[in-house]
């Protein structure tokens, strides 16, 4: 049976999904995707997956998908980040059957995705990209799509699309925002590049980058003409947006940790990061309890944190309806955010600062306060630190931040860090511990003893015969004075 592709994929094995939770790395888990679910996500994708370590580790396999299945949790596509055709197909034949697509990353602007070369530092490698696509429409029993950045020209994004369509991808995703912008830079997606996409292709178009809550997912949908809007900062602070609520924060929580219970396993680190999200706003002014919360070992130590943060909100929420307390101004309204911040809203990052402003004036207006005073001008010797030295300098006074009375450490021979003060071969440890193996000698710098414990194995044989099929050397001394 031939697999659906294009729109009839998206018309029958997505059921036309319009409302999508994004492909999140440790935040998209079985747990947060069911609950989005139940609050009108309509398709989610699995965390971005490694496709090498998915090839090579079972473990896992088992535990970032095979563990994770579960009826309700469908239509579900399995996203990858890979740099090798092969090991890509590998990777997806392995997931294809716990999955209703498999989708390349494409988009990850991450330095971690810089250096292992993967995510949209491929956007640019159209040869590779293209054989990968035409594999898994090749090999694969589900639809490949593919998640991508735009580049700073709407043609070049259009080429870009139209190049992947024609290897065979069947949904693109497309978020509005460049390589570049990400972080502080962050900025605006850009919904022209979205709409050039859209009419250039005839393929479904999913558009990712503003969305912020419901009214923001329609206004895409109708200027762009998209088939799928999708979330993924927004969907974190606010798993209701695209019900078009914003419910109490812990209203979210408390069911979210209902979910983790109920479907284990589910990492620690996963469940805290969900609720620093939530928290988000909160968190800003109890800051006992975001300590709390990092410091908590297990769901029910969250789930504590989450109880008092509930008890402090509802209480305060109690004084301002009091009416001696609402002629003041209220905690929340200091904080600057639309809503109380125990509503689930979204975070929306300040924007970079001018590099020719200085808090609000203008770099000429502060040039002489910024200035660094002169060195004699000094009233102790930590003024020529950096905040973060000084802190250390308070914890450890003998510690030494003087380049120059630093000791100065000799390089390995080998790999350039710092070699041991006593090896014998000159070497770090790691280097010394390679060459200690492969030569069967001693390092007493380093504590190796390969030679010595060689020696006390071949004398511990008995009758002296062969060790590992070599003469000890008490058989050959032995045969050295033989009357024969």
């Amino acid at each position: 049976m031939a697999k659906p592709r294009g729109f009839e994929f998206w018309r029958s094995t997505l059921k036309g999904a319009r409302y999508v939770v994004a492909p999140m790395v440790e935040q998209s888990e079985l747990a947060w995707r069911l609950l989005s679910r139940r609050h009108g996500a309509e398709l989610c994708y699995t965390p971005m997956l490694h496709a090498q370590v998915f090839v090579r580790d079972a473990n896992y396999r088992r535990e970032n998908l095979y563990s994770e299945v579960n009826q309700e949790d469908r239509p579900l596509i399995a996203q990858f980040c890979a740099n090798d055709p092969e090991v890509f197909i590998q990777a997806a034949l392995l997931a294809q059957d716990y999955c209703d697509a498999i989708d390349l990353n494409l988009g990850c602007p991450q330095m971690i995705a810089k250096r292992g070369h993967y995510g949209v530092f491929l956007q640019d490698e159209w040869d590779l990209l293209e054989k990968m696509i035409k594999l898994a429409d090749e090999k694969l029993s589900v639809p490949i799509t593919c998640k991508i950045r735009v580049f700073p020209e709407i043609e070049k994004t259009v080429k870009y699309a139209k190049m992947l369509e024609k290897a065979g991808c069947q949904l693109l995703t497309v978020h509005g925002r460049t390589k570049d912008q990400k972080g502080a830079l962050t900025g605006i997606a850009s919904w022209k590049h979205i709409t050039a996409v859209r009419e250039a292709v005839n393929i479904p178009i999913f558009a990712n980058g503003n969305i912020q809550h419901l009214s923001d997912v329609q206004r895409c949908m109708e200027e762009t003409g998209v088939h799928g809007v999708m979330s993924a900062e927004g969907n974190l602070h606010n798993p209701a947006l695209f019900e078009g609520r914003s419910p109490p924060v812990w209203e979210m929580a408390e069911e979210y940790l209902e979910v983790v219970e109920k479907h284990p396993p589910c990492s620690l680190s996963c469940v805290r990061a969900h609720v620093f999200k939530l928290w988000h706003h909160t968190l800003q002014i109890h800051q006992d309890l975001r300590e709390e919360l990092a410091k908590a070992k297990n769901v029910a130590g969250i789930a504590e944190v989450n109880r008092q943060l509930k008890q402090r909100c509802q209480q305060l929420l109690v004084s301002l309806l009091q009416e001696e307390m609402a002629k003041d101004e209220s905690e929340w309204t200091r904080t600057g955010l639309p809503f109380p911040h125990w509503i689930c809203q979204p975070y929306v990052r300040p924007p970079p600062k001018d590099p020719n402003t200085e808090n609000g004036q203008k770099a000429s207006e502060t040039k002489a306060v910024s200035v660094k005073r002169a060195l004699e001008d000094s009233d102790g010797p930590n003024d020529s630190l950096s905040k973060n030295k000084q802190k250390k300098k308070a914890r450890n006074p003998h510690k030494n931040f003087c380049p120059e009375l630093k000791p100065k450490y000799i390089k390995c021979e080998q790999c350039g860090n710092p070699k041991g003060n006593k090896c014998v071969f000159n070497l770090c440890r790691s280097c010394c511990k390679r060459k200690a193996f492969k030569e069967v000698a001693d390092c007493p710098g380093h504590g190796l003893r390969f030679k010595t414990k060689a020696l006390k194995q071949s004398n511990s044989d008995t009758g002296g015969g062969l060790t590992n099929g070599n003469p000890t050397s008490q058989t050959v001394s032995t045969a050295a004075h033989d009357p024969l």
